[in-house]
């Protein structure tokens, strides 16, 4: 089984020599513990919450449990003992010149993103991990930020290995898991069937203890037809036959484990006519496949979700760039009353750079035709970017530059 090197390493270590307590979240399996491990490079043991002994200690003993677990540490699956917070915070306060000596990892992001904000303020570098990209796996050299600018996007395209349509979807249809990626789980089918059932039976179970498997499940699969859409929460409630919170509730379950993540609209004063529903996204395009019941990529790149599921592959390459080169810019999408819409929005610099995104080979002037609707803003329009599935970066005009998805 062949380690894939991930582009947080460097950032990783580098808060590893800041703070006493480095905390990397994550959705389950996207492969949290096998990088730490790999950095680790057995200087330092490494003890699991997810062995049910272990997480009875650390919650029932958090003292005990650190003194017989002492730093260097890593311990994998934290959010199963946040009783341990606290002790964690007396060990950084008294061995503040220990930077590095507790490597967390948890399958819980956003509740453990806030626990450890809150009480470790100050001790804690936390980080969040996503599925592999397509840099992780086709590209080469350093992660380089999406930059729309020539030189820049000429030089990302260097770095990364050219694909077709169906070597495009079969990366879409495969996923983004390191298990089946580097050769540990040949079977699609069989991993994402196992997947779901270990996350349904551990995480979801923690956060919804009344949770129906079967129901859950539908759950996931009305979600995921909703893919690159505007969220309808009555919808999938309606789908589900369960009730609008509840629905409400169980989406936030797959916000909170990362399974999805919702777009937010821009909109300003100026821009007034601009929706405020957000639109809905998988971290992982291979589940979202398998959730869809597409057996193969073949069917998936002709069937009824084949451009929703390319936007969604691309709108989440564009944000593993953002969140894995460090990048502050912020991402949006733009939709307003008349049905005018743009599928992507980096604010940066205080400008707008307004983004398109086709399942065409030939993008048209006409397929920009809402990037105008940005100019109503308070801040500059700058360059845009039509991303499609041209072999090469080209130009529609000076103010719009086509460029291939497999080059994000």
């Amino acid at each position: 089984m062949e380690y894939i090197n991930r582009d947080l390493e460097a950032e990783f270590l580098a808060y590893a020599n800041e703070f006493p307590i480095v905390l990397l979240t994550g959705m389950r399996q996207c492969g949290k513990s096998t990088m730490i491990a790999h950095l680790a490079k057995n200087d330092r043991p490494s003890v699991t919450l997810d062995d049910l002994q272990e997480r009875a200690l650390a919650q029932s003993d958090p003292q005990l449990f650190l003194q017989l677990h002492e730093p260097p540490l890593i311990i994998d699956e934290v959010q199963y003992a946040p009783q341990l917070f606290p002790y964690l915070k007396i060990y950084a306060d008294t061995h503040p010149d220990d930077c590095g000596a507790f490597w967390l990892t948890g399958s819980q992001p956003f509740p453990l993103m806030k626990l450890a904000g809150e009480s470790l303020a100050g001790r804690v570098g936390i980080l969040h991990m996503l599925p592999l990209s397509q840099h992780e796996l086709y590209g080469s050299g350093p992660l380089l930020k999406l930059d729309i600018k020539i030189s820049s996007l000429k030089e990302k395209l260097s770095e990364q290995t050219p694909a077709t349509l169906p070597q495009v979807y079969g990366r879409i249809f495969r996923g983004w898991m390191p298990a089946v990626n580097n050769g540990r789980s040949t079977n699609v089918d069989h991993f994402y069937r196992s997947y779901m059932q270990t996350y349904i039976e551990r995480d979801v179970r923690d956060l919804d203890g009344s949770a129906n498997v079967l129901d859950f499940s539908r759950f996931m699969a009305a979600v995921a037809a909703q893919t690159a859409q505007l969220l309808n929460v009555e919808s999938l409630a309606r789908d589900v036959g369960i009730p609008r919170a509840k629905a409400q509730e169980w989406l936030g379950i797959l916000e909170k484990s990362d399974i999805v993540f919702l777009l937010q609209p821009y909109s300003n004063n100026a821009m007034k006519r601009a929706v405020k529903t957000p639109k809905l996204y998988f971290n992982d395009t291979g589940l979202a496949a398998w959730l869809g019941r597409w057996s193969s990529a073949e069917t998936l790149a002709v069937g009824a979700l084949a451009g929703q599921i390319f936007e969604n592959y691309v709108i989440s390459e564009i944000v593993k760039t953002l969140t894995n080169s460090g990048d502050a810019a912020k991402l949006w999408f733009y939709r307003d009353r008349d049905a005018k819409e743009i599928d992507a929005v980096i604010e940066r610099d205080g400008a707008l750079h307004p983004i398109e995104i086709k399942r065409s080979a030939n993008p048209q002037r006409k397929d920009i035709g809402a990037f105008s609707t940005l100019e109503r803003s308070t801040l500059e329009l700058g360059t845009g970017l039509l991303v499609c599935l041209t072999e090469k970066l080209g130009a529609l005009d000076e103010s719009c530059l086509t460029f291939p998805a497999w080059g994000l």
